[in-house]
């Protein structure tokens, strides 16, 4: 039988949209084909799956309960609940980094010369649930992924260090034939004692 038999698995797919006013946001280039895959093969292998899905126009994988979020503030609050009772956290979300700290609520109107956005730092959903699992002593596995364009294995590992989790998916975006919005993905798996690198394949075979 699985070993993810009738274990909730919680999985975050997709990008955030960080909005500037009602018209435009800072995003990125996920599609959410790599977290859905994982959800898919999930539902497979007989787990629950709760997927926390950012805006793509990708539909979410029969068999999984899906809680749909725009930005990282929405995907920390819908996670980490979840994660309570999770026996794993896959992040393969590609969650924003920064977010504007005062968003219009009219359109910004076009203006002569350069504008400035002021940014601040999201919550660090992966890290947080590291430092949670550390003090509490028990807690869900936990998966996150490190999409790099230079320096990748080295950043992967100083990552899953600092974030105190178990595993990290590192991949290399800058790869036309890998990461973003593609059907395929070539990753290296970053673990505490050792890396295991995946030759090119499906995101599906991937998951």
């Amino acid at each position: 039988a699985s070993t993810l038999a009738d274990r909730l698995v919680v999985v975050t797919a997709g990008p955030t949209f960080e909005d500037l006013d009602p018209v435009r946001y800072i995003g990125n280039r996920s599609s959410g084909r790599m977290g859905l895959a994982i959800a898919r093969e999930a539902v497979r292998r007989g787990a629950r799956v709760h997927l926390v899905l950012g805006p793509t126009s990708l539909e979410p994988p029969a068999g999984c309960e899906t809680t749909r979020v725009r930005r990282a503030a929405d995907l920390h609050a819908a996670v980490m609940p979840l994660a309570e009772s999770a026996d794993v956290v896959i992040m393969a979300a590609a969650v924003a980094d920064y977010t504007p700290v005062a968003p219009s609520h009219q359109k910004i109107a076009k203006q002569a010369g350069p504008v400035t956005l002021t940014l601040a730092r999201t919550v660090d959903i992966l890290a947080e649930r590291g430092q949670r699992r550390a003090s509490a002593g028990h807690g869900p596995v936990l998966v996150g992924f490190a999409a790099e364009t230079e320096h990748v294995i080295s950043r992967a590992s100083e990552k899953r260090r600092r974030k105190q989790v178990d595993l990290i998916v590192a991949n290399d975006v800058s790869r036309a034939d890998a990461g973003f919005d593609v059907e395929t993905n070539i990753v290296t798996l970053v673990g505490p004692d050792a890396t295991e690198a995946l030759p090119l394949q499906t995101k599906s075979r991937v998951a």
